[in-house]
Protein backbone atom coordinates (compact mmCIF):
# COMPACT_ATOMS: atom_id res chain seq x y z
CA UNK A 1 0.00 0.00 0.00
CA UNK A 2 1.59 3.50 -0.69
CA UNK A 3 0.26 6.57 -0.04
CA UNK A 4 -0.27 9.37 -3.33
CA UNK A 5 -1.71 12.55 -1.98
CA UNK A 6 -5.47 11.99 -0.61
CA UNK A 7 -5.68 8.41 -2.20
CA UNK A 8 -4.28 5.44 -0.46
CA UNK A 9 -3.34 2.72 -3.63
CA UNK A 10 -4.53 -0.16 -2.36
CA UNK A 11 -4.00 -2.06 -5.84
CA UNK A 12 -4.28 -1.19 -9.73
CA UNK A 13 -8.12 -0.53 -9.58
CA UNK A 14 -9.04 0.88 -5.91
CA UNK A 15 -8.47 3.98 -3.83
CA UNK A 16 -9.45 5.51 -0.85
CA UNK A 17 -10.06 9.11 -0.04
CA UNK A 18 -8.48 9.24 3.00
CA UNK A 19 -9.58 13.14 3.38
CA UNK A 20 -13.10 12.41 2.98
CA UNK A 21 -15.49 12.20 6.42
CA UNK A 22 -16.10 8.50 5.25
CA UNK A 23 -14.15 6.38 3.02
CA UNK A 24 -14.69 6.34 -0.35
CA UNK A 25 -13.34 3.38 -2.59
CA UNK A 26 -12.95 4.66 -6.26
CA UNK A 27 -12.35 2.09 -8.65
CA UNK A 28 -10.43 3.01 -12.48
CA UNK A 29 -11.72 0.72 -15.16
CA UNK A 30 -11.47 1.31 -18.98
CA UNK A 31 -15.00 1.20 -20.66
CA UNK A 32 -15.65 -1.40 -23.40
CA UNK A 33 -19.07 -3.25 -25.01
CA UNK A 34 -19.15 -5.56 -21.62
CA UNK A 35 -19.25 -2.82 -19.38
CA UNK A 36 -21.29 -0.30 -21.17
CA UNK A 37 -24.05 -0.33 -18.72
CA UNK A 38 -22.05 1.46 -16.06
CA UNK A 39 -23.10 4.58 -17.83
CA UNK A 40 -26.51 4.52 -16.66
CA UNK A 41 -25.31 6.05 -13.34
CA UNK A 42 -23.52 8.86 -14.17
CA UNK A 43 -23.40 11.73 -11.21
CA UNK A 44 -23.76 14.96 -12.22
CA UNK A 45 -20.74 17.08 -13.94
CA UNK A 46 -19.21 14.33 -14.98
CA UNK A 47 -20.03 14.47 -18.87
CA UNK A 48 -21.17 17.79 -20.67
CA UNK A 49 -24.77 16.21 -21.28
CA UNK A 50 -26.73 13.12 -20.85
CA UNK A 51 -25.46 10.12 -22.22
CA UNK A 52 -27.02 9.42 -25.35
CA UNK A 53 -27.47 5.52 -25.99
CA UNK A 54 -26.61 5.34 -29.81
CA UNK A 55 -23.33 6.84 -29.61
CA UNK A 56 -22.14 5.30 -26.67
CA UNK A 57 -23.29 2.04 -28.50
CA UNK A 58 -20.97 3.38 -31.57
CA UNK A 59 -18.40 4.72 -28.61
CA UNK A 60 -17.38 1.25 -27.37
CA UNK A 61 -17.80 -0.86 -30.58
CA UNK A 62 -14.55 1.67 -32.16
CA UNK A 63 -11.39 0.17 -30.86
CA UNK A 64 -9.74 3.38 -31.04
CA UNK A 65 -11.93 5.66 -28.91
CA UNK A 66 -10.95 5.30 -24.89
CA UNK A 67 -12.92 6.02 -22.04
CA UNK A 68 -11.80 5.61 -18.42
CA UNK A 69 -14.22 5.40 -15.94
CA UNK A 70 -13.71 6.33 -12.32
CA UNK A 71 -16.58 4.50 -10.32
CA UNK A 72 -17.77 4.90 -6.47
CA UNK A 73 -20.22 2.44 -5.57
CA UNK A 74 -22.45 1.75 -8.57
CA UNK A 75 -22.32 5.76 -9.91
CA UNK A 76 -19.14 7.10 -12.70
CA UNK A 77 -18.03 9.75 -10.73
CA UNK A 78 -15.55 10.59 -13.32
CA UNK A 79 -14.12 9.93 -16.86
CA UNK A 80 -11.16 11.00 -19.48
CA UNK A 81 -12.12 10.16 -22.52
CA UNK A 82 -9.66 9.77 -25.96
CA UNK A 83 -9.01 8.57 -29.29
CA UNK A 84 -5.90 6.84 -30.88
CA UNK A 85 -4.98 7.08 -34.45
CA UNK A 86 -2.80 6.77 -37.91
CA UNK A 87 -1.63 9.05 -39.89
CA UNK A 88 0.62 8.14 -42.92
CA UNK A 89 3.88 9.83 -42.18
CA UNK A 90 3.29 9.86 -38.35
CA UNK A 91 3.26 7.01 -35.47
CA UNK A 92 0.32 6.49 -34.00
CA UNK A 93 -0.95 9.29 -31.41
CA UNK A 94 -3.39 9.38 -28.48
CA UNK A 95 -5.76 12.69 -28.17
CA UNK A 96 -6.96 12.70 -24.95
CA UNK A 97 -10.55 14.69 -25.89
CA UNK A 98 -11.57 15.81 -22.47
CA UNK A 99 -11.46 14.77 -18.27
CA UNK A 100 -14.73 15.36 -16.10
CA UNK A 101 -14.68 14.52 -12.70
CA UNK A 102 -18.17 15.02 -10.28
CA UNK A 103 -17.95 18.30 -7.92
CA UNK A 104 -17.87 16.61 -4.77
CA UNK A 105 -15.13 14.45 -6.08
CA UNK A 106 -12.54 17.37 -7.98
CA UNK A 107 -9.45 18.24 -6.42
CA UNK A 108 -8.21 15.39 -4.84
CA UNK A 109 -6.10 13.65 -7.84
CA UNK A 110 -8.66 11.55 -9.48
CA UNK A 111 -8.81 13.70 -13.36
CA UNK A 112 -4.88 13.05 -12.96
CA UNK A 113 -5.46 8.97 -12.29
CA UNK A 114 -7.79 9.21 -15.13
CA UNK A 115 -5.31 10.27 -17.65
CA UNK A 116 -2.95 7.70 -16.48
CA UNK A 117 -5.28 4.83 -17.22
CA UNK A 118 -4.98 6.59 -20.70
CA UNK A 119 -1.89 6.87 -21.11
CA UNK A 120 -1.41 3.50 -20.31
CA UNK A 121 -4.04 2.21 -22.90
CA UNK A 122 -2.46 4.65 -25.51
CA UNK A 123 0.89 2.51 -25.06
CA UNK A 124 -1.41 -0.80 -25.79
CA UNK A 125 -1.64 0.22 -29.62
CA UNK A 126 1.52 1.88 -29.84
CA UNK A 127 0.94 5.44 -29.10
CA UNK A 128 4.48 6.98 -29.27
CA UNK A 129 2.52 10.34 -27.85
CA UNK A 130 -0.51 11.97 -26.22
CA UNK A 131 -1.62 15.42 -26.19
CA UNK A 132 -4.48 17.07 -25.11
CA UNK A 133 -5.49 21.02 -25.83
CA UNK A 134 -6.86 22.74 -22.84
CA UNK A 135 -7.39 26.94 -21.45
CA UNK A 136 -4.69 28.55 -20.17
CA UNK A 137 -7.00 30.13 -17.89
CA UNK A 138 -8.10 26.93 -16.79
CA UNK A 139 -5.67 26.57 -14.34
CA UNK A 140 -7.19 23.39 -12.08
CA UNK A 141 -6.88 21.39 -15.78
CA UNK A 142 -3.05 22.83 -16.24
CA UNK A 143 -1.94 22.09 -13.33
CA UNK A 144 -3.35 18.32 -12.96
CA UNK A 145 -2.09 17.61 -16.80
CA UNK A 146 1.39 18.83 -15.52
CA UNK A 147 1.06 16.47 -12.19
CA UNK A 148 0.07 13.78 -14.84
CA UNK A 149 3.52 14.37 -16.56
CA UNK A 150 2.32 16.50 -19.23
CA UNK A 151 5.06 19.29 -20.76
CA UNK A 152 3.55 22.37 -21.86
CA UNK A 153 4.31 23.59 -25.22
CA UNK A 154 5.89 27.12 -25.90
CA UNK A 155 3.64 28.22 -28.36
CA UNK A 156 0.21 29.27 -27.45
CA UNK A 157 -2.51 26.94 -30.12
CA UNK A 158 -5.53 28.60 -31.32
CA UNK A 159 -8.20 26.12 -31.88
CA UNK A 160 -10.58 26.45 -35.06
CA UNK A 161 -14.28 24.69 -34.99
CA UNK A 162 -16.15 23.82 -37.69
CA UNK A 163 -19.92 23.93 -37.36
CA UNK A 164 -21.50 21.11 -39.85
CA UNK A 165 -25.28 21.20 -40.02
CA UNK A 166 -27.21 18.21 -40.84
CA UNK A 167 -29.11 19.02 -43.87
CA UNK A 168 -26.10 21.65 -45.18
CA UNK A 169 -25.11 19.51 -48.69
CA UNK A 170 -21.87 18.59 -49.37
CA UNK A 171 -19.82 18.70 -52.75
Amino acid sequence: MTEDGPYVVLDEKCHQHSEAKEVVEVRLCMLDASNAALLEQVAPGVFDHPIEPRWRDEFVQDSRHHLALAIAGSQVVGMASGVHYVHPDKAPEMWINEVGVAPAHRGAGLGRRLVEQLLIRAREPGCHEAWVLTDQGNRAAMRMYAKAGGLEEPMPSTMFTFKLPQDAAVD
